[in-house]
């Protein structure tokens, strides 16, 4: 599937409309981080099976169910998550990506369907891995992996039958294979130049010849597939646009041809697409202000099938109707007769759905297990809009408590990222605090996706302190319109919304009463020094170059400021985290208890860049819900937890 990346990390917990209530609390959660999800659908050739992740076992494995329905059966019982998995077009093997302590060493095996035969495809070790994608006949698979060095993921091409790999493309930073031709000539190799910036290029499988096929003035991003031949290629791309868009380039005489942008939409970013193997069709993912729509496009003819109009330019298209807010993980059966997806929205965790492409009409064939939960007491939110501190136009989701009154003791909740953007999904942690009587606020902050390539780099380097002092201006926002109380607030965030956590804190010390840094990055010194070389090789026009603006990075990190810090904090973190490492976490517990500023810490030792595994999930979701309770209570004290933990 053509899909642009969308670094989002959530939390996948939560919590029933029951009491609060120290006693009650544990239990609840226990009960309720219960709730599954379903994910990642890949067709058997025939189409008669389906193959999705599950957490259903506590943590991702691969199940198979038929794609009529059906009751799943369990492939993979493995100790370690499963991140990712596609069925062989031969059918005989499912390629699977298990990530050993949750931590990016990520390793790619091949198991049989029935669930023998499990063997490893890469060295193993510390090298990362990554799964890409099949050779149309089944015979190779492709893997991005680090092996060659530290800082840049190549692309190999493996020979499934004897396990020989050999470098197919030899990347700078990020490469990844998202493609290989009907013919078996051609890899489509996705090359990220800068977080925000990339290229495509043809590559030749015998000969090595690289063919550049997205020439473009940067920045623009781009992931495509090809189409009926290796002469014709399919973007979603947004060279010379904002908003990203349907494009294609055409291939004569050895030479790419320009970017043609071939279905666009106002107000709307396409997302991913899907191509069938006939390339004929493409299934279009857009991102409509956070929310998904979904068109089907003629790609021989521009004609398109659907139930209703949709506002284009380019062709006329039409959309189905989706049964959830938000759709991903499109995948055809190899006829082309069907089409699979991921469906999830507020009140409703990730299950895989089943549409004939004749009427396009869903069908639900998993059922993520929610026992004893009512998915309709949820709450759901509502999109607010406001001004950043420059009157940059501004967003976030608004999801108010399920009781209580204005103004409401509040959480604002960051994503990571920054390129991240958040959406009306499925986030147990905030049904966790509406039950507890607070509301949450998700902005999405000045680089989010979702908005066009504007918005996207109006943080990089120095332009940070904009997002930063954005901040202050939401809060601003939501006390000045009377929803939250501004002595009762308290912020939260992983990853980049670590950041964003304790740069709150540091930079408005007086604003907030309680804040969650969850893996986030704190010294943009150590982050570079420490994190994978890849990481930091493509995080310099983002972040800032620690060779050459290294005066503006130290400003920049919050570690500097921990002096300012009254608000009381909490710090959770993955032992076997390489993308933010936990000398993150340590700076910033060691920092406040060498200032007497109490500080809980929880460090999980078996995760990596979030918590993967139920029982992680559930003690996360317990304790942060009683962190931001006993904070944000009327009579609590202004600054410093009940108790620290080392």
């Amino acid at each position: 599937m053509i899909r642009r990346p969308l670094p989002l990390i959530a939390l996948t917990l939560a919590l029933s409309a029951a009491s609060v209530a120290a006693g009650d609390l544990a239990t609840s959660v226990a009960r309720m981080a219960k709730i599954g999800s379903t994910t990642s659908p890949s067709f058997s050739p025939d189409g008669k099976w389906i193959a999705v992740l599950s957490n259903m076992s506590g943590s991702p494995q691969v199940w198979i169910v038929g794609s009529e329905g059906g009751w799943p059966r369990q492939v993979t019982a493995l100790d370690d998550p499963v991140s990712a998995m596609s069925w062989s077009p031969a059918g005989d093997w499912l390629a699977v990506q298990v990530a050993p302590g949750g931590g990016l060493n990520e390793q790619v095996s091949v198991v049989r369907p029935d669930g023998t035969g499990l063997r490893r495809l890469t060295p193993g070790g510390a090298d990362n891995n990554w799964l890409n994608v099949w050779s149309r006949d089944g015979r190779f698979l492709t893997v991005a992996s680090n092996r060659r060095s530290a800082d840049a993921m190549d692309d190999y091409l493996v020979d499934v039958s004897t396990g020989d790999s050999r470098l197919i493309a030899r990347n700078s930073g990020i490469g990844r294979c998202s493609d290989i031709s009907a013919d078996g000539r051609f890899a489509l190799i996705n090359r990220l130049i800068s977080r925000g910036n990339n290229d495509l290029y043809r590559v030749d499988l015998q000969s090595g010849e690289e063919l550049l096929v997205t020439r473009h003035q940067p920045p623009a991003s781009f992931a495509g597939r090809f189409g009926a031949d290796a002469n014709t290629i399919w973007l979603a791309g947004n060279d010379s646009r904002d908003l990203a868009a349907l494009q294609r380039v055409r291939i004569q005489e050895g030479k790419a041809g320009r970017l043609e942008t071939v279905v666009a939409r106002a107000g709307a970013e396409l997302e991913s697409v899907e191509i069938n193997d006939a390339g004929t069709r493409g299934a279009l993912n857009w991102n409509v202000a956070g929310r998904s729509e979904m068109t089907m496009v003629d790609l021989t003819s521009g004609a398109t099938s659907g139930a209703t109009s949709g506002a284009t330019s380019g062709a006329t298209v039409a959309t189905p109707r989706l049964p959830q807010e938000l759709l991903g993980d499109l995948t055809f059966t190899r006829s082309g007769d069907r089409l699979a997806a991921t469906l999830s929205g507020a009140s409703a965790p990730s299950d895989v759905w089943i549409a004939s492409t004749a009427d396009l009409k869903f069908r639900r064939i998993s059922l993520s297990p929610h026992a004893g939960v009512d998915l309709a007491a949820l709450v759901r939110p509502e999109l607010i809009e406001y001004a950043g501190h420059d009157g940059v136009r501004m967003s976030g989701w608004l999801y108010r408590p399920a009781s209580g009154k204005m103004p409401y003791p509040t959480v604002f909740i960051y994503h990571g990222g920054p390129e991240g953007q958040s959406r009306p999904s499925f986030n147990s942690q905030v049904q966790a605090l509406a039950t507890a009587g607070i509301a949450s606020f998700l902005p999405n902050v000045r680089g989010s996706s979702g908005f066009g390539k504007t918005f996207i780099n109006l943080d990089n380097g120095p332009l940070r302190v904009n997002g930063v002092k954005d901040i202050k201006a939401t809060a601003d926002a939501l006390t000045t319109q009377g929803i939250a109380d501004p002595a009762r607030l308290g912020i939260m965030g992983g990853s980049y919304g670590g950041y964003m956590v304790m740069a709150g804190v540091t930079e408005y010390p007086d604003l907030f009463r309680a804040g969650a840094d969850l893996f986030g990055v704190v010294n943009f010194e150590t982050f570079f020094a420490h994190s994978q070389p890849w990481m930091a090789a493509i995080s310099t026009i983002e972040y800032g170059d620690p060779r050459t603006q290294k005066q503006m990075l130290h400003d920049l990190s919050p570690i500097h400021h921990l002096d300012r810090v009254k608000a009381r904090m909490f710090v959770l973190h993955g032992a076997n985290d390489t993308n933010v490492p936990v000398v993150e976490a340590e700076q910033v517990v060691n920092g406040l208890k060498a200032r007497n500023v109490p500080v809980e810490y929880i460090l999980f030792p078996d995760e990596g860049h979030g918590w993967r595994k139920t029982a992680n999930r559930i003690r996360s979701a317990v304790e942060i819900t009683r962190f931001f309770v006993d904070a944000l209570s009327a009579g609590a004290a202004s600054a410093g937890p009940k108790g620290s933990a080392p």
